[in-house]
């Protein structure tokens, strides 16, 4: 603006204080209001610099925007936080997140093995290299794949497998009538998991009451027939093959010999025809893939002869699990060998299909977590911190998601809703990479400390954040649409304002692998 009578203009410039200098030392908070008249002046460089705090140089991840500052992490005050990176692709935040835990291994890794775990979720395979942790001995790698069985396989403990709230989840089991069969299926196992030859005579004794039930049902014929395959028994196959189902009389029968089966312990159809072949059944050992395929069809068979299911309640349930089967078969394997305990584990699901990818983060998590916890319990505060890191992480976190049920869904974001809120208290912490933060749950995104903001043009994107991060000005906001590649937003708890920085490039052979195409190179 114009001032004719002194002849110069004035500029107006509105500013919001942040805190204060003493000492040349820069403090948070207000502890004087500027008085009408008062001068201001242009802060000096030194006194820029410390604005943004004292750069360690072990730690530089890249430099501020205008003012080219080195900018050091906060590792002491970022990496006990629950932290979230986000950015349209091809915006470099990628390279921010390799960037920020390259640093981090970088300088401690030998302050931090063997008191804390990192595992990443990748559901792109960009780290499954060099990134990170170049030394092979610090870090694990599996490389699952779900069209094959040339993959690696996450090792899973027994006790782990065998629990009725996990088949629950992985089978999207039903409230009312499948979970409380899935519940009555391990308890049986565990009861009983320690007796010589359990399983045997327990598929012999379901088969002779089913074969000598009076109270027999048509569905018997093809559970006794996929039995008969499951525990490789050519005799009871056979004798499957040919057994009917007689309408009228609601019996099962061998139409060939015209011979019906009348029920009782002396039924003669039986003791001819099929009782020493009972008898000889002699279950070898079964994987536990093989020997969750067995019980549930014995279960089932069992309920049936008790009245105690409805064969069309349960029948989905067989259909889901002899899908999910096949590539859980391949991306786990079942034992009592625990997971790797190394510094690092990454888990790309580069190869998997589309439920082992909804499915998989899900259990580690649960796993994960639930393991930590039992560790930590009684320790306060914590003396060993697990921290997740999950790229792409919309994928997992979403709200949105039309190909599962409410209640599947519900389970999905409360577990991890649990993990963000109470996490903390017990040294698990989560850090969250995606495209697409307004996908994800509001309730976990109101739970992180510390953002690391890239481009993001989505009207929804942007009116989360401004919902979201309080510690987020104007300015800064008004610049996320325009934000240069590898460029971000950093604010949170962790950082006493808001800073714009570059991020350096990571070196060729640590960049994670989601580099652009160059088409020139390729079509030239």
């Amino acid at each position: 603006m114009r001032d004719e009578v002194n002849n110069c203009y004035i500029r107006k410039i509105e500013l919001v204080p942040i805190g204060y200098f003493h000492f040349d030392i820069f403090h948070e908070g207000i502890k004087h209001l500027p008085m009408i008249r008062d001068t201001a002046y242009l802060m000096s460089d030194n006194q820029v610099k410390s604005l943004f705090g004292k750069p360690d140089g072990n730690f530089i991840v890249g430099e501020t925007l205008t003012e080219e500052v080195p900018i050091s992490l906060p590792w002491a005050k970022l990496f006990n936080t629950h932290i979230g990176v986000f950015g349209n692709t091809g915006s470099g935040k990628s390279n921010t997140l390799t960037n920020l835990y390259t640093t981090l291994f970088k300088n401690k890794i030998n302050n931090i093995q063997n008191i804390s775990n990192f595992i990443v979720i990748d559901f792109n395979g960009e780290y499954t290299r060099n990134q990170l942790i170049p030394n092979a001995d610090f870090k694990e790698i599996y490389q699952l794949d779900t069209s094959n069985n040339e993959g690696n396989k996450f090792p899973l403990m027994t006790d782990v497998f065998w629990d009725e709230e996990l088949f629950g989840i992985l089978f999207k089991a039903t409230e009312n009538t499948q979970k409380p069969f899935l519940k009555r299926l391990v308890s049986g196992r565990n009861k009983f998991k320690n007796t010589p030859d359990s399983l045997t005579n327990y598929v012999k004794s379901t088969l002779r009451k089913a074969l000598t039930s009076t109270a027999q049902k048509k569905e018997f014929v093809d559970i006794i027939f996929e039995i008969s395959k499951l525990i490789n028994s050519h005799n009871m196959k056979q004798l499957a093959e040919q057994m009917g189902w007689h309408s009228n009389q609601e019996k099962l029968y061998f139409p060939n010999y015209q011979k019906y089966f009348n029920g009782g312990d002396n039924d003669e159809t039986y003791n001819q025809y099929c009782k020493q072949h009972i008898d000889a059944i002699n279950i070898n050992q079964l994987s536990s893939f093989g020997e969750l395929r067995l019980r549930i069809n014995a279960q089932l068979l069992s309920d049936l002869i008790s009245g105690y299911v409805q064969f069309e309640h349960i029948q989905p349930l067989l259909k889901r699990v002899e899908a999910s089967l096949i590539a859980l078969e391949r991306v786990f394997s079942i034992g009592d060998e625990p997971p790797s305990n190394k510094l690092l584990t990454v888990i790309s699901l580069r190869k998997t299909n589309q439920e082992i990818k909804k499915i998989l983060p899900l259990l580690l998590a649960k796993y994960y977590y639930g393991s930590h916890k039992h560790k930590v319990i009684n320790q306060s505060p914590p003396k060993h911190t697990f921290h997740m890191i999950i790229d792409e992480a919309h994928n997992i976190l979403s709200t949105q998601s039309n190909r599962e049920s409410e209640s599947w869904k519900d389970y999905r974001l409360e577990l991890f809703e649990e993990i963000i809120k109470e996490g903390r208290k017990f040294g698990f912490f989560l850090t969250l990479s995606s495209q697409r933060p307004a996908d994800i749950s509001p309730t976990i995104m109101s739970q992180l400390h510390n953002f690391f903001i890239h481009r993001l043009v989505n009207e929804r994107d942007l009116k989360l954040l401004e919902s979201t991060i309080s510690s987020l000005d104007d300015l800064s906001r008004q610049m996320i649409p325009n934000l240069a590649k590898g460029c971000a937003v950093i604010t949170g708890t962790s950082f006493d304002i808001p800073m714009v920085v570059q991020f350096n490039e990571m070196a060729e052979g640590s960049r994670p692998d989601s580099d652009d195409i160059d088409i020139s190179a390729l079509w030239r």
